[in-house]
């Protein structure tokens, strides 16, 4: 019998996916559907003490692109072996709050580290553990920089980069996207919060029956 599937959202700072993680879950607690939400970096109690470091520690702003790049991968591979697999083997859908993707985005097209560099740790640190269906919202940098400047919570160091540093990651994301079509799944994130859903929600099922057939 095929597992239920591991889940992950992808997109810029601002775009929406975090409240479709939470859309996501609400809609499997209703249908009595297993799930684990976890995020990155962070998930584990050793990646978020690694969270820390890279968005709030007072001296992180001399940080180097690639001090930040293997520190994303240690919590990565710490999430993968001590949270995601155990689920997955568990019988729970996994849905997390971005993934492998973000490395590749944000530390190789917006950072412009080595691409293949980039590529080899994913895969070193993931192994087989790779997402069945990904979904990228997009939205442009102006209104990604409108919704975070709306956040109540503090900006961490990430989100204070400048817009051209986001138009690069919403290019690396659509590049993705083009590269992944299987896989990954462009959504319009400037729309309402209800019409993603039911999009997300649709292809999901339409990917995967096995979320509705006992419905």
């Amino acid at each position: 019998m095929p597992r239920l599937p591991f889940v992950t959202f992808e997109g810029s700072e601002g775009c929406g996916k975090s409240t479709q993680v939470q859309r996501l879950a609400t809609r499997l607690k209703k249908l009595q559907i297993p799930f684990l939400i976890t995020r990155e970096p962070g998930g584990t109690p050793i990646g978020e003490t690694i969270r820390e470091l890279l968005q709030f520690a007072p001296h992180n702003s001399s940080m180097r692109p690639e001090t930040e790049l293997l520190l994303f991968e240690a919590s990565r591979s710490q999430l993968v072996r001590e949270t995601i697999k155990p689920a997955l083997e568990r019988g729970f859908c996994v849905i997390t709050d971005r993934f492998f993707d973000s490395t590749t985005v944000y530390q190789a097209a917006a950072r412009r580290l080595d691409r293949e560099i980039v590529e080899r740790l994913n895969a070193f640190v993931v192994a087989d553990c790779v997402p069945d269906i990904t979904f990228v919202l997009d939205v442009d940098a102006a209104t990604a920089e409108s919704r975070m400047q709306k956040s109540p919570r503090r900006a961490d160091r990430m989100e204070q980069e400048p817009a051209e540093f986001y138009e690069r990651v919403r290019r690396g994301y659509r590049d993705l996207a083009a590269r992944e079509p299987n896989r990954i799944v462009l959504i319009d994130g400037s729309r309402n919060a209800d019409e993603i859903e039911n999009e997300i929600w649709t292809m999901l099922c339409s990917r995967f029956p096995k979320l509705t057939a006992d419905v």
